[in-house]
């Protein structure tokens, strides 16, 4: 199989894969100056990280609540407690 396919490129009916040394990647533009950081984006990347952890904690407390308060209201008899 793989002879016939040799074969069939030689010949020039199947195109082939291009080479790597003339493709450019779409994501690369140019190497990263570590440097010199971009304090906007990095503001951006901790800001938002911190407003996520913010959210996370506020919806744990409130949920918690919500179940102390579900729970207290359930169920009370003399022999559980």
């Amino acid at each position: 199989m793989a002879a016939g396919l040799r074969a069939v490129r030689r010949w020039g009916l199947v195109a082939a894969p291009p080479s790597l040394a003339f493709t450019r990647s779409a994501f690369v533009v140019k190497k990263a100056n570590n440097a010199q950081p971009n304090w906007l984006r990095v503001g951006l990347a901790f800001g938002t990280s911190a407003a996520l952890w913010a959210l996370l904690i506020k919806q744990h407390n409130e949920d918690v609540t919500e179940y102390e308060r579900r729970k207290s209201r359930a169920h009370k008899c003399s022999q559980c407690s």
